[in-house]
């Protein structure tokens, strides 16, 4: 498919725009000015396949150069991108979220192991059914090898009790329990009836492809545009790094980079989509969390997932971003999530911050006639 060039300013004048075109249901591309425009493309992000891999962020910098983000360790699990930024066009959070047994969906509940977790289904998974003898040195997470190390008592070399009240006096009193974490699988060392359930909620975030793009509206150079496949790119060559798009973004995608002062986020791969080719990051995708396609077709395949999921019970699954109706007249890139919006770090609801301007500048304009009445009335009073 050939690459077309944004519509020139002539060719804007042509084309009535659409009088919704700062909020609800549309089409963004055809509002753009392009005839015969091809369907829209997007992104689908099926969080709950996604393993964390950050396959996405490296083919994201690869294939569209972009720099590397620093090596900085911020304890945020193994999440060390942060968010999305002008380095990061591809984010890949990590949310820990450890929950009691029992909380919400049962663990193991949609899976090959059928229904729900149970004490001994735990007990086999974490190895504590029977000792194997394959575990290297002590198990420091094991009872009996916590007691000896507390109380100096003998053990052989799988924790295990010595028979021989001798064996351990010609070894010392072994080393002393200090309280270091054991390092065997979660009930292992704790027994399955302390054991807690855990889940990382992963999701890969990116621009968000607004059908209202508030940054599109705000930027005095034209260097943000819209595609004829709806989606929103910048030209750097031509950003003049005023940062208006920066403080639009409902979601707070776009970034300044700091040694040249100029925007830059995800172009959905602008340049391989003109050429027919999937970007980088589905593309690099092992699990196909990062779905590309027409965004119509997108959608109905989110609602068969998103009831699939219901039926496996899994009841938190939802979608984010898919509704036409929502704030921003719904994001080409949408998402589903297995929780709260807020707990990914994204707005609940997010709202087109140009969508009020036709009322702005309406009060504005009776502002200014009103200061004008006022001071015509002002001179011709007191010049009587």
């Amino acid at each position: 498919m050939p690459r077309r060039s944004p519509p020139t300013a002539r060719e804007r004048s042509t084309v009535l725009p659409d009088p919704n075109s700062l909020y609800g249901p549309l089409d963004p591309a055809p509002d753009a000015g392009y005839e015969n425009a091809p369907p829209r493309m997007g992104f689908f992000t099926d969080t709950s396949v996604c393993i964390g891999c950050k396959a996405c962020e490296v083919a994201c910098k690869e294939w569209n150069g972009v720099p590397e983000s620093g090596l900085d360790l911020l304890g945020m699990s193994y999440d060390n991108t942060g968010a999305l930024t002008a380095n990061s066009w591809r984010h890949v959070a990590f949310i820990e979220q450890p929950r009691p047994a029992g909380h919400r969906t049962p663990p193991f509940a949609g899976t090959p192991t059928d229904g729900s977790v149970s004490a001994a289904s735990a007990a086999a998974a974490a190895g504590t059914s029977e000792r194997t003898g394959t575990d290297p040195g002590v198990p420091t997470g094991t009872p009996s090898a916590a007691a000896r190390m507390a109380g100096g008592g003998p053990a052989d070399v799988l924790g295990a009790i010595a028979a021989d009240p001798t064996a351990a006096g010609r070894g010392g009193a072994g080393p002393q329990f200090l309280g270091m974490p054991g390092a065997q699988p979660p009930g292992r060392g704790t027994g399955v009836e302390e054991r807690t359930d855990f889940r990382w909620l992963m999701m890969s975030d990116v621009c968000k492809h607004c059908t209202h793009a508030a940054c599109l509206d705000v930027c005095p150079t034209g260097s943000l545009f819209r595609t004829e496949f709806g989606t929103v790119v910048v030209q750097e060559d031509i950003c003049n790094g005023c940062g208006y798009c920066i403080s639009a973004c409902p979601y707070g995608v776009i970034d300044q980079r700091k040694d040249d002062g100029r925007a830059w986020k995800c172009t959905l791969c602008y340049d391989r989509l003109g050429a027919g080719m999937t970007p980088a990051c589905a593309q690099a995708c092992p699990t196909e969390s990062i779905q590309y396609g027409p965004l119509d077709e997108l959608r109905e395949r989110a609602a068969a997932r998103v009831a699939t999921l219901h039926d496996r019970g899994v009841p938190e699954a939802r979608l984010y971003g898919h509704d036409p109706n929502d704030g921003v007249g719904g994001d080409g890139a949408f998402f589903l999530l297995l929780d709260e919006p807020e707990v990914y770090g994204l707005p609940p609801d997010p709202v087109v911050t140009t969508r009020d301007l036709p009322k702005m500048w309406k009060r504005a304009g009776l502002a200014a006639l009103a200061m004008a009445a006022a001071t015509v009335a002002a001179f011709v009073g007191g010049s009587s």
